[in-house]
């Protein structure tokens, strides 16, 4: 028996194209899969050993074998928790992002970055980077060392600072930002900060919220959105 490829076409169509079978596809620009696939057991303690920045609860225990990170020894500084919430623009927490992080060391001093300061030391202990997803509350937390302060245009120095990056659901480009200490008196000459309105620089600066812990929210938009830089 002859098959007509004809006749099979219009069968297809009603499988697979016919409106009142799907209904209308749902539309999505990226993820959620940040804080599912990218971060990694550990990847948000810069300081020890530990399961921070991960979310074991989404992978089964069988899967769940990424390695921790593994320092080689202690960072010299002050060791300090960060953690905020991310937020959209309503307010609500964003339970499916990513928050990476780069920062200097203790004395001022990035570990990948020529630096003309030949006294400022690296520390082979601590890398200055990391990832953490956030919870169901949009909570993220890093515990980090606080930095120095590094070079900033001319002859300048900046002020103690960690840059952020955001990544989540419906961000096609990440999001950077930096998050500085609301008790630096270098806050007030820092050359970055000083290019910011003055009335959306708290929207930056962290306060204190406990001994060693620095909190500060992240607000993708609306009134109290956060700064973000072109990059």
């Amino acid at each position: 028996m002859t098959i007509d490829p004809a006749d099979l076409r219009p069968a297809a169509r009603a499988d697979n194209q016919d409106p009142a079978l799907f209904g209308q596809t749902p539309s999505q620009t990226v993820g959620p899969f940040f804080h599912y696939g990218l971060p990694w057991k550990g990847g948000a303690d810069l300081v020890g050993r530990s399961d921070m920045g991960a979310r074991p609860e989404l992978i089964p225990e069988a899967h769940y074998v990424l390695n921790l990170s593994a320092p080689t020894g202690t960072p010299c500084g002050e060791v300090i928790e960060i953690t905020g919430r991310v937020l959209d623009g309503r307010g609500a927490p964003v339970p499916d992002a990513m928050i990476e992080l780069w920062q200097a060391n203790a004395a001022g001093r990035y570990r990948s970055v020529d630096d003309p300061r030949d006294e400022v030391p690296i520390d082979p202990h601590f890398v200055g980077f990391g990832r953490a997803a956030t919870g169901q509350d949009g909570r993220y937390r890093f515990r980090t060392i606080r930095p120095g302060r590094v070079p900033g245009p001319g002859n300048s120095l900046q002020a103690p600072h960690i840059a952020l990056s955001i990544f989540a659901r419906g961000v096609i480009k990440r999001l950077a930002t930096r998050l500085y200490f609301r008790d630096a008196d270098s806050n007030d000459d820092d050359p970055v900060l000083a290019l910011v309105p003055a009335e959306r620089r708290d929207t930056l600066i962290a306060r204190c919220t406990a001994p060693g812990e620095w909190t500060l929210d992240l607000v993708l938009q609306g009134e109290r959105e956060t700064v973000f830089f072109d990059l």
